[in-house]
């Protein structure tokens, strides 16, 4: 673990990039993100927060993609300073999300079009997200939502009743603990039936071992060795979707 973690330390200590917080709206609320950019060129990585709202774990993602040359914008999908630390407010934030699917889809896409007036290249983007983000990203595959790919970090899997991946029309990376008890393997095996019922090019990979939130740093529920092969994973993803 301390190599890998190390690793990550010498990287951040290094960073060049100057990240800023950018305050945006969407039918009528605030919202408040963080856009780092690498260069004018680069492809566009929309990062999306799990249940705490976003707090300095994305900002540490955002610059580690900066590091490998993306242009990264962490999108905001509670609102402008809510960012809640007890678990029944997670509950409420997230819970208010799942139960208004077009607010989501909404709000999804909102922060895509702000990373594009921010410099973004909206026709090479990947979306990517971690928990509650990750089930917000494949709310956007979904609906629909135009990139180059989707990626989910030990997110949430299951399909609401009436939805389907019919428009969907970029390739979907799944990674996810085995022995995540909060969305079961079951779960997992049934997205894998609809991705390939929907003809959606599809790679979905479990980590041994791994619980729920496997990729969150001093937390007792992190694995040093889950964390380090699906950010692997999700690089060369993106290596290949972007190019």
């Amino acid at each position: 673990m301390k190599k890998w973690l190390t690793g990550i330390v010498l990287l951040l200590s290094t960073n060049v990039f100057a990240g800023q917080d950018v305050v945006y709206s969407i039918n009528g609320q605030k919202y408040e993100g963080y856009w780092s950019k690498v260069d004018d060129k680069a492809p566009l990585v929309l990062l999306v927060h799990d249940w705490d709202g976003l707090t300095d774990y994305e900002k540490t993602r955002v610059e580690m993609l900066n590091q490998k040359g993306y242009n990264v914008f962490a999108a905001d999908l509670f609102g402008k300073g809510v960012r809640p630390t007890k678990v029944e407010d997670k509950r409420q934030h997230t819970g208010e999300l799942y139960k208004d699917r077009e607010k989501l889809r909404v709000l999804m896409q909102g922060s895509l079009d702000k990373a594009g007036t921010l410099g973004g290249n909206l026709n090479n983007v990947v979306v990517m997200g971690y928990c509650f983000g990750g089930a917000a990203v494949l709310e956007s595959a979904r609906a629909g939502m135009n990139a180059k790919g989707f990626v989910t970090f030990h997110g949430g899997l299951k399909t609401p009743d009436g939805q389907s991946y019919n428009n969907t029309t970029a390739p979907i990376l799944v990674l996810h603990g085995t022995a995540d008890t909060a969305i079961p393997m079951e779960q997992f095996a049934a997205l894998a039936a609809e991705l390939e019922e929907a003809n959606v090019p599809h790679e979905m990979i479990t980590y041994s071992g791994a619980p729920h939130a496997f990729t969150v740093f001093g937390s007792n529920r992190y694995r040093e060795d889950a964390d380090r092969k699906s950010w692997y994973a999700f690089n060369d993803f993106l290596n290949e979707t972007t190019r």
